[in-house]
């Protein structure tokens, strides 16, 4: 199904936030077989003070494991231990750069994981 271009979740179709919602549980599934996280944290930012520096749609969909890094997102990756900032913290840019380093995945990489999860899909 191809959506209109929506600058935030508010902005969605009934029918297109239904679908948005399947996707992302369908993903979450796969990345529970390929990955066997702890957790999947799911969450989604509406407007500049929510995060969103760029009006545009899309969902997280994140596996979890203690220590995993994902940096500046939401308050609730405060829960593992070094993972994020603590609840209440702003956000300080002087980091973003080593993050991004420590984050970055090469195109193969990123291929196998396309492919590991298009695997989990078609299960």
């Amino acid at each position: 199904m191809l959506c209109h271009y929506a600058g935030t979740m508010l902005e969605l179709t009934t029918a297109e936030g239904a679908a948005v919602i399947t996707a992302a549980r369908q993903i979450a599934v796969a990345m529970l077989r390929a990955y066997r996280p702890l957790g999947i944290l799911t969450y989604q930012n509406n407007g500049v003070y929510s995060g969103q520096e760029v009006p545009h749609f899309h969902f997280h969909v994140v596996p979890r494991q203690e220590g995993s890094d994902w940096g500046i997102g939401p308050p609730q990756l405060q829960k593992f231990p070094s993972a994020g900032r603590a609840a209440g913290t702003r956000h300080d840019p002087t980091e973003d750069a080593a993050r991004l380093r420590r984050v970055k995945a090469d195109r193969p990489i990123l291929s196998a994981t396309a492919e590991l999860l298009r695997r989990q899909l078609a299960r």
